[in-house]
């Protein structure tokens, strides 16, 4: 028989006490390697960060293990020293969220917990704060309707295919109809479900074109499903919710809002306008692990009604026993097409409990003016140009007269280097700088800082003295 107890639990009475002191560890680690990191990710690239990191974590299976606190403080030193760091104002490339410490916090008792959210008897209470969560964010979307819903997924790509999936189990094969601003997971979820490919419709401004999508309803045999986005991924860009609403009405067409990046508008006084006719759709994406400060996963599927989901509804005797589910136990099967699942709504309620309608329309307000602030410097720096004003938080901007390869090149130059994380998007016939803002903590120092770092990129790779390499890496 073993001499040695046993590991500590995270659960029960005693799980705390054992919990804190290895949190101290993961704390002071998180801390250490964002030091060595020193910006917004590592410097050196793939072929500097994938070494080191190895180095630290071999060999993952030692004959004999090296204890909590040795294993917690090395393999969490690497992993934050070679992080990409949503919370440095210069890591501005994606969707790519820096969570709010009281999510995370609310997270850490998630996995100490760990309800698994697919039947009562593994999750009483927290079956409980999903229901009262999803409805009431339901309700956000739908204000005007006697009972939405909605189900927490694990983004935006899951919740689309859900979307696809009810029309589908309404309709029959849909024709899915959208504007090639729409989400890559769009065409996926035809793909997964046996759907017709989608009619991708030409969005030369950014946005899905009416009259196009007139002329797609008017050609092609229904039912069709028309998917429109709220907050595109390369320009943050939202299609004419209402004239597309009303083209759906008069050509008998079902509609799917993707509001994964712009749906928490709805928070916002000041923004929320730029939805209306959200509440129209059949169903809306939402996601909260971008514009909601939420570790990832955190999205949500809503829909107008209750009954709109019941085809996700799944039978397991071990999990939905009739019986029991007549005994008044709640059926969670049908709130997923996943078994097991985490309680991504306790990070969610916590986050809402705590900072209320107007904290979360302050951090949605911030962002947006930085993202504008951002707009205004672009427009008054020599050499650099701006795409369009934000809608939401993104902005594109790029070299005057530069060459896609000269952009492409400086943005793998400030990657390499460890000094910006700047994401890529190719629109009006161009290839463009895109920052994502996303930060509320981004300061206008911050971002003086880091058109600086552009233009000096731009002036040593245009310079021919000079011949910088995307490997250089000087901090």
């Amino acid at each position: 028989m073993p001499t040695t107890p046993p590991p500590p639990l995270a659960g029960g009475t005693t799980g705390p006490a054992a919990l804190r002191p290895l949190l101290d560890t993961v704390l002071t680690a998180l801390h250490e390697g964002a030091t060595l990191r020193d910006g917004p990710l590592p410097a050196g690239g793939p072929d500097t960060v994938a070494p080191r990191t190895r180095a630290a974590a071999h060999p993952l299976i030692p004959d004999h293990g090296t204890g909590p606190h040795h294993a917690l403080a090395t393999l969490v030193t690497a992993l934050a020293a070679g992080a990409a760091d949503p919370a440095h104002p210069h890591c501005t490339a994606h969707l790519h969220t820096p969570p709010l410490a009281l999510a995370a916090a609310a997270d850490l008792a998630a996995s100490a917990l760990n309800p698994s959210m697919d039947s009562w008897d593994q999750a009483p209470a927290a079956s409980a704060l999903e229901a009262d969560l999803t409805t009431t964010l339901a309700a956000e979307i739908y204000p005007h309707t006697p009972s939405p819903d909605a189900v927490i997924t694990t983004g935006g790509t899951e919740a689309n295919q859900l979307a696809l999936l009810l029309a589908r189990e309404r309709h029959g094969p849909v024709q899915t109809i959208c504007g090639a601003n729409a989400h890559h997971s769009i065409a996926r979820a035809a793909w997964l479900l046996g759907l017709p490919a989608p009619i991708t419709l030409p969005t030369p401004h950014g946005t899905l074109d009416p009259t196009a999508l007139a002329n797609a309803l008017t050609e092609h045999p229904r039912p069709h499903l028309v998917i429109a986005t709220a907050g595109t991924t390369d320009t943050g860009a939202i299609d004419p919710l209402d004239t597309i609403a009303d083209l759906c009405t008069t050509h008998g067409a079902e509609l799917h809002i993707d509001a994964a990046y712009g749906g928490p508008l709805l928070l916002s006084p000041t923004h929320r306008t730029l939805l209306h006719g959200l509440h129209r759709a059949h169903s809306v994406t939402l996601d909260l692990h971008k514009l909601g400060w939420q570790p990832a996963s955190a999205g949500l599927l809503a829909v107008p009604d209750h009954h709109h989901l019941t085809p996700l509804h799944h039978h397991a005797p071990y999990l939905n026993a009739g019986d029991d589910t007549e005994a008044g136990l709640p059926d969670l099967l049908g709130r997923s097409l996943r078994t097991t699942r985490r309680p991504d709504a306790l990070k969610i309620a916590v986050t809402l409990h705590a900072l209320g309608r107007d904290g979360l329309a302050d951090l949605i307000d911030r962002t947006i003016t930085t993202a504008h602030h951002l707009a205004d410097l672009i427009t008054t720096t020599p050499g650099l140009d701006l795409y369009q004003r934000p809608t939401i938080s993104t902005v594109l901007f790029r070299p005057t007269g530069a060459t896609d390869h000269t952009v492409a090149t400086i943005r793998r130059t400030l990657l390499n280097r460890g000094h910006a994380v700047l994401g890529r998007t190719h629109t009006a016939g161009h290839l463009w700088f895109k920052a994502t803002l996303l930060n509320p903590h981004t300061t206008p120092h911050d971002l003086r800082t880091l058109l600086d770092l552009v233009t000096h990129a731009t002036t040593e790779l245009l310079t021919p003295t000079t011949h910088p390499t995307e490997s250089d890496t000087p901090r």
